[in-house]
């Protein structure tokens, strides 16, 4: 602050809600803001260790380099380096915010060490490419197997995340408003993370799946018909599909296609975007049309999937001049007398 300009006195947790409540202007989801107050509340309570006072009594102004790096230390020894990172970005906003309202001189966190991660890599399924088709076609004929079972309804939730790529929170904040175009034109209007909206495009197959389940969903609850805003995707009571309902789902999908082993650790619902993505890239999708179409700020990430084809990276080892003299060289398979060559035994 200017010299003669007194900081403004708050305790921590009470800064924090205020925090949180400018975050509200973001349009942040629920889970993502339950994320920075929990990691600004864990931080806070080993700060207030750290410095031998209760949380509550912490006050804004003794945040300073040493006592900030000494609570992330505490922090970070039984986490993750995705945690510790998660957590010093949250509080490198909220410090920065206390320094707007005058309650800090400077953001430590320059002071506080941030682990290196490694570059996430693509999960999508593994196998050869076609467990998404297999997927598809064993949910379609009945695999599933359940007391009231929907296979319209589950064949909608895979299909569309395997042909849009979108993400779990998007799928479930889809209405029946979201699908628009005219037929064999359509696209969806997803909203994304902050807010950002993109539109998707969709064709005709998917079209006919949608149109036969919304179908189907009319006469399954004696409805006559359904409003825009009424949601996309719902569960077996005609409630909107939640986060567990979507994961559960997606669980038993996999497991009764018999594709359960091809589901890479840490992934699930998010597997079939890594896919989406993925096949796309190998066909030749540019990393900054998988940018658009995954709802990304960055570049960096569509980069990171046309790298895990190694597509670009066959393409130019194709060009080595060798495989040229190699085409040229035609020895007689059936002179043993090739020299170099070991022929195998006639069966």
């Amino acid at each position: 602050m200017g010299e003669g300009i007194p900081l403004v006195l708050m305790r921590v947790p009470e800064a924090v809600a205020e925090f949180l409540s400018s975050l509200r202007a973001k349009k942040l989801s629920p889970h993502t803001l339950a994320g920075y107050e929990r990691d600004l509340r864990l931080v806070a309570r080993a700060a207030a260790g750290v410095a031998g006072v209760p949380v509550e009594d912490l006050e804004v102004r003794s945040l300073g380099g040493r006592l900030v790096r000494a609570a992330f230390a505490d922090f970070a020894e039984p986490r993750s380096a995705a945690s510790v990172n998660r957590a010093w970005s949250a509080w490198n906003q909220f410090l920065t915010f206390c320094v707007a309202e005058g309650m800090l001189e400077g953001n430590p966190m320059a002071a506080v060490p941030r682990p290196k991660q490694p570059a996430k890599a693509p999960k999508p399924l593994l196998g050869d490419g076609t467990a998404s088709a297999t997927l598809l076609e064993r949910i379609a004929a009945g695999a599933r197997e359940a007391r009231d079972p929907w296979v319209e309804r589950d064949l909608v939730v895979l299909a569309l995340a395997l042909v849009t790529g979108m993400r779990s929170a998007e799928l479930l904040g889809l209405t029946v408003g979201s699908i628009g175009g005219t037929e064999g034109d359509r696209r969806v209007q997803v909203v994304g993370k902050g807010g950002k909206a993109r539109s998707l495009p969709i064709e005709p197959p998917i079209e006919r799946l949608i149109d036969v389940y919304l179908a189907g969903r009319l006469t399954r609850f004696g409805l006559t018909t359904l409003p825009r805003s009424a949601p996309l995707l719902v569960d077996l009571r005609n409630e909107p599909l939640r986060r567990g309902g979507l994961q559960y789902l997606v669980r038993q999908c996999y497991r009764y296609a018999g594709i359960h082993d091809r589901v890479q650790k840490g992934t699930l619902v998010h597997a079939l975007r890594h896919e989406f993505a993925t096949r796309l890239a190998e066909r030749g999708a540019s990393a900054h049309e998988l940018m658009e179409l995954l709802g990304h700020s960055s570049i960096v990430t569509g980069q990171a999937y046309v790298a895990s084809t190694a597509r670009e990276v066959r393409h130019a080892a194709r060009g080595n001049p060798a495989y040229a003299v190699l085409e040229g060289l035609r020895p007689d398979a059936s002179d043993p007398g090739t020299p170099g060559v070991d022929r195998p035994a006639a069966p």
